[in-house]
């Protein structure tokens, strides 16, 4: 009994320095967890201070994790871990994962890009390759967009960089091309009034730049206007839409046609053919 209460009583201390390493880990951790919530939440108040909402979910991202970090070394200290020896082992180690994850680590440096160059932001429309869609979230690894039919589609950051990036919405303003068929016997000056009356019915197209008509194509069926005209970009689809709406009941009030795909059949019969030549041998 006398041995067993001089090996508890050796044991007590190291006992007693576990525990209250213990409850500072755990103290440690709740002011982590802590930290976290109040970070993320001031993260995500960076867009009313007038932060591009493209790059929030990247700052939370890092700002979340970063701070997770810290938390992770204070308790590795306090259990008396070598934090210096740590952080070259875990250099090491990335190099290790940096090779396995390279792709990976491309779609993170394409993410960096994007955010640094910005050829998009959150809310704007893109096409990159045959994706088209709104962007919803940029983040370290995919870029998530909405397609025109609602799709949800998360797309790896390196293959949007890695494409040629046409931004719709961008640009304040757009131009609208219109083509308006008529026949051969119709009047190519009465089809080019019938452009200049609907421009002039539509306040959304824009005088600056000044709407441009031609003929563009004389085609297999008809003779082909050609209207060039600028809106906003907003009122883009909406004003395209009106236009060819009211173009029909136009072309028709002022007796002009749209022509149907039509093709002339000449057909020579060969027996008379050869009967005439015959004669005339």
């Amino acid at each position: 009994m006398q041995a067993l209460k001089e090996q508890l009583e050796a044991l007590w201390p190291v006992a007693m320095n576990i525990g209250l390493n213990i409850l500072w880990a755990l103290l440690a951790f709740f002011v982590t967890w802590v930290a976290v919530k109040l970070v993320r939440r001031s993260v995500l108040k960076l867009g009313d201070r007038g932060v591009d909402e493209t790059l929030i979910p990247v700052l939370e991202t890092l700002a979340v994790w970063g701070t997770w970090a810290i938390g992770a070394m204070v308790v590795l200290d306090i259990f008396g871990a070598n934090t210096t020896s740590l952080v070259a082992l875990l250099g090491a180690a990335g190099l290790a994962i940096g090779f396995a994850l390279k792709d990976t680590l491309a779609c993170i440096a394409a993410g960096f890009v994007l955010l640094g160059l910005r050829p998009f932001r959150v809310g704007e429309t893109i096409q990159f390759g045959s994706t088209l869609g709104t962007v919803r979230k940029v983040g370290l690894f995919i870029t998530e967009m909405d397609t025109v039919d609602g799709l949800r589609v998360s797309a790896p950051n390196d293959k949007v960089w890695g494409e040629t990036i046409t931004n719709f919405t961008r640009n304040s303003s757009r131009r609208i091309e219109i083509i308006a068929s008529i026949a051969y016997g119709d009047d190519i000056e009465t089809g080019m009034k019938v452009l200049r009356n609907l421009v002039a019915e539509e306040p959304r197209l824009l005088e600056d730049p000044e709407p441009q008509y031609a003929v563009c194509a004389l085609a297999d069926s008809s003779v082909n206007l050609h209207l060039r005209a600028w809106a906003k970009t907003d009122d883009y689809w909406d004003v395209h839409w009106d236009f060819m709406k009211k173009l029909k009941p136009a072309l028709e009030a002022e007796g002009l046609s749209i022509p149907f795909p039509q093709r002339e059949l000449h057909i020579i019969n060969s027996v008379e053919a050869s009967h005439k030549e015959t004669k005339s041998q």
